[in-house]
């Protein structure tokens, strides 16, 4: 019998030549947090004594006043809406009636609704959105001073540069932090995916955030199953409050011994890591794939920047010459071992950030056996 977990379930192993999404594994592990996650699974712990411990040691290093573990950064957001609905009402979140939570708004830009946004609605509150997915008619200060009224609970963000997966039509992140500290109501920054730059981890809640959050399994390469959120003590106090293990809608959203340490432990070597470094070698390896596939009759490489989730990481981008893009993403998919790549904008995109070792020369390999036609 073959010692692979995958190959014994018959599931195909990727290289993962796309960047950090989740529903291809996100990114690896280190040994380091691997073994760290091990050992708190030999252990019985009390869990809200270990929470205490894991939020004050993150909240220390990434420069907060506060922070919690979710298992994963869409549980967050269901978290803080509870939480910023519960500071509206002035009542414990099990105890709202329904008629209460669904009169409780969360202020949105249209041009930041996302398939992520869904579990602000999970509470029950209704989203007021704000503006147009695009440049006509930006709101301004005074357009979202009106549109927050009394029964708005929050106001939501989504974080990163208009032109990567966000549209224009959004007013600055600090305009709508003024505004949100003018009204008195708790800005929920989405940041799921951007880190790296690490700085924002404490530059988003500098700026204005209430809370910012991000997911652990994406670029921190904590456990998948996790997600991390840090901003002012007292709306993570009310976070805390309504999550696990207490019981209601937190209940749902379970966090173990073992996610609380691994993503411990793995937030503290990303910040020891050298991060101009990383994209120092990132460009290497763009190089070496443009390079390497300069006359190619199949596809045109060149330097893409910023990548999918606008992290200032480049990244490969392969216009396909002789087939569509669909076509040559499946013959990667079928290649041996098979390769995942991202498709945008009707172009094929290699991020470098998550291949590893011998991964660059094997898709670069990969890619000219187009050309060979031995592919």
């Amino acid at each position: 019998m073959s010692n692979d977990v995958y190959a014994r379930l018959g599931v195909t192993k990727l290289i993962n030549a796309a960047g950090t999404y989740t529903a291809i594994g996100g990114s690896r592990m280190s040994s380091q947090t691997l073994a760290a996650m091990a050992e708190a699974a030999e252990h019985y712990v009390n869990i809200r004594e270990l929470q205490s411990a894991v939020h004050q040691k993150i909240a220390e290093i990434t420069r907060n006043e506060a922070a919690y573990v979710s298992n994963g950064a869409a549980c967050g957001l269901a978290l803080c809406a509870a939480a910023a609905i519960s500071r509206l009402k002035q009542k414990s979140f099990e105890l709202l009636s329904r008629d209460e939570v669904e009169s409780c708004e969360i202020a949105i830009l249209r041009a930041h609704r996302n398939p992520y946004d869904w579990a602000l609605q999970f509470t029950g509150a209704t989203l007021n959105e704000i503006g147009y997915p695009n440049i006509i008619q930006i709101p301004d200060k005074a357009r979202l001073i009106e549109e927050i009224g009394p029964n708005t609970a929050a106001i939501y963000f989504a974080y990163g540069p208009a032109g990567g997966w966000l549209p224009d039509g959004a007013p600055s992140f600090e305009i709508v932090a003024q505004v949100a500290k003018e009204k008195g109501i708790p800005l929920i920054v989405d940041a799921a995916a951007q880190v790296p730059p690490k700085s924002n981890l404490w530059e988003i809640t500098r700026k204005g955030a209430t809370v910012a959050l991000f997911s652990g399994g994406k670029d921190l390469c904590g456990p998948q199953a996790s997600g991390l959120l840090v901003g002012e003590k007292d709306f993570l106090q009310s976070v805390t409050d309504i999550g696990f293990p207490n019981y209601g809608i937190g209940r749902l959203f379970k966090v173990g011994r073992e996610e609380l340490i691994g993503l411990l432990s793995a937030i503290e070597q990303y910040l020891a890591h050298d991060e101009d470094l990383r994209a120092t070698q990132a460009e290497a390896d763009v190089e070496r794939i443009c390079t390497g596939l300069r006359g190619s009759n199949i596809v045109q490489a060149s330097r893409a920047f910023p990548n999918e989730a606008s992290q200032p990481i480049a990244r490969i981008r392969l216009e396909p010459l002789t087939m569509s893009v669909d076509v040559l993403q499946k013959r990667l998919l079928e290649s041996e071992p098979s390769i995942f790549a991202g498709v945008e904008r009707g172009a094929l995109y290699v991020n470098p950030m998550t291949l590893s070792g011998d991964e660059v020369d094997i898709v670069l390999s990969a890619l000219q056996s187009l050309d060979s036609g031995t592919l």
